[in-house]
């Protein structure tokens, strides 16, 4: 009999390979309230679902290619007014998709759009029509194409759809860290659209953090790295660029102990560092200099 739950949530919680790890783990939950035993489940889980070297075995996709299906995802996302948790995860399907199986250039688009539908499955209330979808696509192609593969993923991915995601570490790292200011060097340099977003020095830092992950989610460069490791990265590199003077709970480095880790830590902050200048013109609608 299975041991997965419903949800898949709580997959390998009892029955991992490592007897002792799952025992540890089962005796970290206990003592803990429910949020964080979502982040100790999800961290547990990350490996599992890390999507490394999609793009191997892909003889007609390539880096660029997915780099920007993945840019029109964010903007798809968006223009539905769909959470980035979802954006997140379609990427996450998608990817783990391309380990297993070999897409043609010209059906990339369809599994770009039918991971974002799964997605929206699992996370929002309402997940988007599958018309709306394939208007989407300027209707080059049909509602069974769609259907087909959509049941294709899941059989591929063994319905296995609960992936931690870098907008479910946003939210639970930045809901941890409070104290921020801003210099106010980059207040002008916000397009009227996020001026809302920008008023308030909490919600600025978030704001840029979390571009700093589109950028990462869009970047083949940042595939090899799990999704805790790339969002505080990203925090930190939010920060560098306010300016910002805060008090953390901890610190970032104190997530990972080990010397192995603290130098891929380093050197995903520095990946990210290097594209920075992408964060003035992202989707035309980021920043602008003036």
């Amino acid at each position: 009999m299975s041991a997965l739950s419903d949800s898949g949530f709580e997959e390998d919680l009892h029955t991992s390979p490592a007897a002792a790890s799952s025992v540890r783990l089962t005796s970290d939950l206990q003592e803990c309230d429910y949020e964080e035993s979502c982040f100790i489940i999800q961290r547990h889980n990350e490996l599992q679902f890390l999507a490394q070297n999609c793009l191997a075995r892909q003889p007609q996709i390539t880096a660029e290619a997915r780099s920007k299906l993945v840019s029109w995802l964010i903007a798809v996302h968006k223009q539905l007014k769909l959470s980035f948790e979802s954006c997140c995860l379609a990427v996450n399907i998608m990817d783990r998709f391309l380990i297993t199986t070999s897409v043609a250039a010209d059906c990339f688009q369809l599994l770009g759009v039918t991971s974002l539908l799964i997605a929206t499955k699992q996370v929002e209330v309402y997940s988007p029509r599958i018309t709306q979808l394939l208007s989407l696509c300027c209707n080059s192609f049909s509602r069974e194409q769609l259907c087909n593969l959509e049941c294709l993923i899941l059989l591929r991915l063994n319905f296995r759809l609960a992936a931690p995601t870098l907008a479910f570490f946003l939210d639970y790292f930045t809901s941890r860290t409070t104290g921020y200011q801003t210099d106010g060097a980059m207040d002008k340099m916000v397009t009227t659209q996020d001026r809302n977003v920008w008023k308030e020095p909490e919600k600025k830092w978030k704001w840029l953090a979390c571009k700093v992950c589109e950028l990462s989610l869009a970047d083949y460069t940042f595939n090899k790295y799990m999704p805790s490791v790339i969002v505080l990265c990203a925090m930190k590199v939010a920060k560098d660029l306010l300016k910002t003077h805060s008090v953390q709970p901890t610190d970032n480095n104190a997530e990972y102990p080990t010397f192995e880790a603290q130098l891929l830590f380093q050197q995903c902050t520095e990946d990210l560092k290097l594209t920075q200048i992408m964060i003035f013109n992202f989707n035309r609608c980021s920043l602008s200099v003036v």
